[in-house]
């Protein structure tokens, strides 16, 4: 449970910062910011109160490394995407997205089946049942291809 808590804050951030998209602030467009989270991520932490350091760890590496990697994420989601302009996907969905697919190309500690259930619980609190299958079967080809 916990883990997906993370997830979920993980989700909560990179949810804002893609809202906040031409932004002057925004962690994504700037590269100050791309190379160190910390002061964004510690403001978050600040307003939702979250103490416990596993949670919060293991959200920041999601935080971060999606960001890091943000431009092949999209890539990559695009292309899998058949008939999507990424810019067409809800915001909510795109970032349930760029994280999972981090976590599948990038966290080999966990296995692809975790990473796609929590992502479609994920999106099933937080989208619609309609975005759990889209998002799963995006996930699921990706993972064929890119993790087997």
């Amino acid at each position: 449970m916990k883990r997906r808590k993370a997830r979920e804050y993980a989700l909560q951030f990179l949810y804002r910062i893609d809202f906040m998209e031409n932004a002057s602030d925004n962690p994504v467009s700037d590269t100050r910011i791309k190379t160190d989270t910390s002061p964004a991520v510690n403001a978050f932490w600040h307003e939702t109160g979250e103490t416990d350091p596993g949670i919060k760890s293991f959200a920041e590496d999601i935080i971060k490394g999606t960001i890091k990697h943000l431009a092949s994420l999209d890539k990559l989601i695009q292309e899998v995407a058949e008939h999507w302009k990424l810019s067409r996907i809800a915001s909510v969905d795109r970032n349930i997205l760029r994280a999972a697919v981090y976590e599948l190309l990038h966290r080999k500690d966990i296995p692809s089946a975790v990473t796609i259930n929590e992502a479609i619980e994920i999106a099933k609190k937080y989208s619609t049942a309609e975005s759990a299958s889209f998002i799963n079967g995006i996930l699921d080809k990706i993972a064929k291809e890119r993790c087997a």
